[in-house]
Formats: structure tokens, sequence, C-alpha cells
């Protein structure tokens, strides 16, 4: 394993148990403090990587790795305690003010409370929400991209160095997306953390990614940069270049 490398998928098949392959020889790397951003259309395998690294799934034939040790080798726990994991559907525990549930995996982890009330209100400073207004909120009272800020810092809690982000701000309002794709920046500059993200949208791959990954009929057809993959004469991709209305950039001030 090269030092850089956080996460890395060798020959990775991977099989349904219905039968159908959702991936087919899948080989590449991701490097400790990148955002690797994965597009394709429905179907095509997004999803089943990012549960492949958290060991929700284990691969048919191949390996994965993560911190260099195979997925079946890791405790599942402590995997998934290692990745945060983002939701497009976010997940709040309905029933749980914004701060328990930013804690949950801290006080899972035996935190003193003292020391998970200090990290929710770290938390939500960093995402953009004053901890005194929404910390002793319930979900179905903030907007979605409130709870979109808080399923991310709730990814964040217990400080892990991979997060997986699966179609995040897939079901918010074009503006709303551009603002916490700004957001999203501005906190990545900040923690460096490895992030693997799933989207539809190359509009947002773009704005977002470091490294884009192109998927197709369960294969990687395409791995670079943004810039390298927007110059593709490959037709497939070209195809679905085409085919994806770019998301709207909001200007943010720098610091």
């Amino acid at each position: 394993m090269n030092d850089l490398s956080a996460i890395e998928f060798e020959h990775v098949h991977y099989q349904a148990p219905g039968g159908a392959v959702i991936l087919d020889d899948v080989s590449f790397t991701v490097v400790r403090g990148e955002v690797l951003v994965l597009v394709g259309r429905s179907g095509v395998g997004k999803t089943t990587i990012l549960r492949l690294i958290n060991r929700l799934l284990v691969p048919s034939a191949g390996e994965v790795r993560v911190e260099g040790q195979p997925t079946r080798e890791w405790d599942p726990i402590a995997l998934r305690r290692r990745t945060g994991y983002v939701l497009q559907e976010v997940g709040l525990f309905p029933h749980m003010t914004i701060d328990r549930n930013i804690g949950v995996v801290p006080r899972l982890n035996g935190w003193p409370e003292a020391r998970i009330d200090a990290r929710c209100r770290e938390l939500l400073e960093l995402v953009g929400l004053d901890p005194l207004t929404f910390g002793g909120r319930f979900p179905h009272q903030l907007s979605g991209g409130q709870r979109q800020r808080v399923g991310f810092a709730r990814a964040l809690a217990a400080d892990p160095p991979v997060i997986l982000m699966d179609e995040p701000f897939g079901a918010l309002d074009p503006l709303t997306r551009a603002e916490l794709h700004c957001e999203f920046r501005r906190i990545q500059e900040q923690l460096h953390k490895t992030v693997v993200m799933v989207s539809h949208d190359m509009g947002e791959a773009f704005a977002l990614a470091t490294r884009l990954g192109v998927l197709d009929q369960g294969r990687l057809i395409a791995l670079d940069t943004p810039e390298a993959v927007a110059r593709t004469d490959d037709r497939r991709i070209r195809m679905f270049l085409d085919a994806m209305p770019p998301v709207p950039v909001v200007a943010h001030e720098s610091a």
C-alpha cells in the first residue's frame, strides 16, 4: 500500500444475490485528502462502491482495502465508525434534538458528555448553524438544507478520516444545492477529509471533485481530474456530459 492511499479497490467484482453483476473488475485508489466523485446512470454500481468501502457489502471477488487493511478483516462496526456516511435522505432521528443526533457516534464511542456537547457546538458552527438556535430543535423544525448540514455534521462527529456521501445534495433545490457546494468546499479546505461521493449531476461533480470517476455497465471507464474528463473523446462519456446541465455557482467570499 502507498502511504498516501486511503482506499483501494483491486479487481473488484460484485454480483447481487439475485445473480446480476453490478461491478465488473473495478480497480482504483483514493488518495488521502482527495474528493473522488463517482457519476453514471442509475444502477451502474456507484452506491455499491460506497457500501463495499464500509463493509455493508463484501466483494464477490477481488479486494477492497481501507487504510491498508482488507474490509473482510475489519470489524464492521469499527470500520463504519471510521467512515462517516451522508445520505440524500439525511436519516436524522426524528425523536432526537439536533445535538443528540450529532452526538450519536461519539456517545456510542463512550465520549464524556462534556466532550460531546463541545463537539456538537463546534460542528454546528462549522456547518454554518448557530448552536444556541439549532442545537435544541428537532429535525422537522429545519429546512431541507439545514437538515443536510446537520447530516454532514453528524458524519464528522467522531472525526472519521473517510466520508462517504450518497447523493447528499440531490433532493435540494438548485440554489440551496449550490450554496451547500460552497459550504462543502470551505469545510474540506479546513479538514482535508478523504471523500468518496456519488452523484447523478455532472455539474455537481465538476464543482466538488478533485478527481472524477465515470461508471458504465459496472465498469470504471474514466478516472481523472474533471478537466481531463471534460476533454475526453469517449462517446459514452461525451453523451453523459452533454446530457447533464451544470449546477449554478454561488460566489463566496474568501476568509
